[in-house]
């Protein structure tokens, strides 16, 4: 989608469209592609990623744990060992497979942020000061916005627990000069971001995360006003509470979505024995083996059974309040991530806790967990390795973590078989076979019972290094070295089931993924401006057709709210005047078929008759039977007079087609009123007759519309829109107190001393 953009830099010298065509009829392109003025964190972020995508947010991974192990006192081997275990974490690779590139970018940079705050509360003030602040400009830099937000109830968790230690220690006023220097550097690397933040919540408002002015269903029913996504679908990824298991036992529930099982497999055999080998064999590679109530699952989010038998470690040898911190977090991340299978407290969460319901797959709130359980975790080692604890102490904190880490693999190896009916939401694809339903059964409870047994027996080496350490058997770097090896044995022969050369291309491919087809090359000998739909797809989850045309569809996760009633209340009914109305000249009904539609709109017409009406369910109704070549409808008295008198020389075309800037001209005998097929933005969108600022509307739920006056005239829509200056200007205020501050502040330290 943002090839248009991107074609649009190189012939404006790098300028920015800040608006594209090719999605959705048209919307603003700060979520797609946009590169804001005076962006010089663009420029750190670019030199930390330095390597080729994606090992460039491993590196990430990598660098923001080891900084923030740093922060806490861990020395550099176990740091390293840590920055591995946290990096190599199954969720944190698949999200690669699955294209969430800002999702693993916005994660990357979180442990980075929180040393920055642990320096503060250690009272290395000037250190924090720089590290959260520039930290937290690059983690609003990443643009994912419900990872930054976790990543906030994360540190709020760990603010109760310094509070709380304030209070004990009776220190409230040291902790409260930090929090403020904490809040000051935070809102310094927000506020950095400001031309990103700023026309992000002025784009959100219109978008499906503002709030809806309907009140209808698209069956006319009623329903209520929303003020944000539906519960139904911010929880339609659920973690199931027992596929939490998943964490420290891979395939607990049947691994991804589809699996590949081999010949040994009772699937195999059986459909074997059916269909014959060749069958057997090609339906084997991908099979429904999730047996979870999630719509799709790209793999487990396994943090490792050696990690959690570490955890386990932590819960017993590590003191304090980073403990608790960690505990407290890990827990409230799981609980969240359940979803409506915990409703209670999410809904709660959705209807009270602010921006909460602007979300959606609540499983993702588990980031918390996969960086607080590897932290414990290595933390425990450090405890483990220390002289400050005595043998008694290690042995009995081994020992529970064993019995515990141990025990619930053992327990599932032995009885899981018999505690689940491991029946998936897709078992009815093989319907026809019922046998393959039965064989399929198995060998997920095999998937359960070998991955049991693969965690129990990685946890006992574990435990067994440590307690020959503890025993004087074996010296610690030999230890740390034998459960690094283990610990990525452990996470990356998972990882690569699911991430593997298969999903990986050639950079030339990247830079040109799509080769037209037949049907694309004969729309694309049509050199005028119109709009493409694509009915061989779904077009609201289409990114291709934006590659080539100006497409009605498009692939967002935050597209106007608007347009997307519009496909819901009229498209999705097939209602061929909107189609019109939007200027969508071809359909794409096959790989080499094309259809041409005689009755589109075009790019501007004029309409005799405006009807007025009171409210959005009204102008959306309107839309059943509106004739939108010769009426259109408006929503409120913003135009004197509804009726024009026609005028039968009248014409009005697009003469020139520059993404943010559309040229008309017009020639008229009397007054008219225009419909323009371009989707209405009214924070930025300027319109101007022969030069002069003249006033456009909102008509027909999502187009513009306007005034035209008698002669001959030259109209011209121009996207100015005014939050680029706002947010340019408190960037660079930003940008200087976080440079000149630090800096007066360590040589006012350095006169001082």
């Amino acid at each position: 989608m943002a090839k248009e953009i991107k074609d649009y830099r190189l012939k404006h010298n790098n300028k920015e469209p800040y608006w594209t065509g090719s999605a959705f009829s048209g919307m603003p392109a700060y979520q797609v592609s946009t590169y804001f003025p005076n962006d010089f964190i663009r420029s750190v972020d670019k030199l930390l990623r330095f390597l080729p995508r994606p090992a460039d947010y491993v590196f990430l991974y990598f660098f923001g744990f080891f900084l923030l192990l740093t922060a806490l006192k861990v020395e550099w081997k176990l740091a390293i060992l840590g920055a591995l275990s946290f990096g190599f974490s199954t969720y944190l690779i698949i999200i690669f497979g699955a294209g969430h590139n800002a999702k693993a970018h916005a994660i990357a940079y979180i442990p980075a942020v929180i040393a920055g705050i642990l320096y503060v509360f250690q009272k290395r003030y000037l250190l924090g000061f720089v590290i959260t602040g520039l930290a937290m400009a690059l983690e609003i830099y990443a643009n994912h916005p419900q990872m930054t937000y976790y990543m906030g109830f994360c540190l709020l968790i760990l603010g109760v627990v310094e509070f709380i230690e304030a209070i004990k220690k009776k220190t409230i006023k040291t902790f409260a000069k930090q929090a403020a220097l904490i809040v000051a550097a935070m809102l310094l690397g927000i506020s950095v971001n400001a031309t990103r933040l700023l026309s992000m919540k002025e784009y959100a408002d219109y978008s499906t995360r503002g709030k809806s002015e309907l009140t209808i269903n698209p069956d006319g029913s009623k329903k209520e006003a929303s003020k944000g996504l539906d519960k139904a679908y911010i929880t339609e990824y659920s973690y199931g509470i027992a596929e939490t298991f998943n964490l420290m036992i891979p395939r607990f529930m049947g691994g991804g979505t589809m699996e590949e099982l081999g010949e040994s497999s009772e699937f195999y055999q059986t459909l074997k024995v059916k269909a014959g080998t060749k069958t057997a064999r090609d339906y084997s590679e991908q099979v429904f083996t999730y047996w979870g109530n999630q719509p799709i699952v790209e793999a487990p989010a396994y943090i490792g059974a050696i990690i959690f038998f570490l955890f386990f470690l932590g819960i017993f040898i590590v003191r304090g309040k980073l403990k608790y911190w960690l505990v407290a977090a890990t827990i409230f991340s799981i609980l969240l991530s359940w979803g409506k299978n915990f409703a209670g407290i999410t809904n709660f969460f959705i209807d009270y806790i602010p921006l909460y319901n602007k979300f959606r797959a609540v499983s993702s709130i588990q980031v918390i967990a996969e960086l607080c359980v590897p932290l414990l975790g290595i933390l425990a080692l450090k405890n483990f390795f220390s002289s400050k604890i005595s043998s008694e102490e290690k042995e009995s904190a081994l020992k529970k973590a064993l019995y515990i880490g141990g025990g619930i693999a053992l327990f599932f190896m032995l009885f899981g078989s018999s505690l689940f009916a491991f029946e998936g939401i897709r078992d009815s694809q093989y319907a026809e076979l019922p046998e393959l339903i039965d064989a399929l059964i198995s060998d997920r409870k095999s998937m359960l019972f070998n991955d049991s047994l693969r965690s129990l027996i990685l946890i006992v080496l574990s435990a067994g290094l440590l307690w020959f350490f503890l025993k004087n058997k074996i010296k610690q770097l030999p230890v740390i070295i034998a459960l690094g090896t283990l610990i990525l044995f452990d996470l990356i022969s998972v990882d690569i089931n699911y991430v593997n050369k298969d999903d990986f291309t050639s950079a030339r491919k990247v830079l040109k993924p799509f080769t037209a087809s037949e049907a694309d090359k004969q729309i694309l000998e049509d050199k005028t401006h119109y709009r493409v739909a694509n009915f061989t797809v779904n077009p609201l989850n289409d990114g291709r057709t934006s590659y080539f045309h100006q497409s009605i569809g498009g692939y967002h996760a935050a597209k106007m709210g608007r347009y997307q009633e519009l496909f819901d209340y009229q498209i999705a009914k097939n209602n061929m005047e909107v189609l019109n109305m939007l200027n969508t000249k071809y359909f794409i009904v096959g790989a080499d078929q094309v259809q041409f539609n005689p009755d589109v709109n075009g790019n501007v017409w004029f309409v005799e008759r405006l009807k007025t009406v009171n409210s959005a369910n009204e102008e959306m109704q309107s839309l059943d039977s509106l004739q939108t070549k010769n009426e259109a409808v408006i929503k409120g008295d913003l135009v004197e007079k509804p009726v024009f008198e026609k005028d039968s020389t009248a014409t009005i075309s697009l003469t020139k087609y520059y993404v943010n800037v559309l040229t008309y001209e017009s020639k008229t005998t009397k007054e008219q009123f225009a419909v323009f097929s371009e989707i209405y933005y009214k924070n930025g969108w300027n319109a101007y007759v022969d030069g002069k600022l003249t006033p456009h509307y909102q008509v027909n739920y999502v187009l513009r519309g306007m005034v035209v006056p008698a002669g001959n005239h030259t109209i011209e829509f121009k996207f100015e829109p005014t939050v680029i200056k706002t947010g340019n200007t408190i960037s660079l205020i930003s940008y200087a107190l976080l440079l000149l501050v630090p800096i007066g502040w360590f040589f006012f330290e350095k006169r001082k001393q």
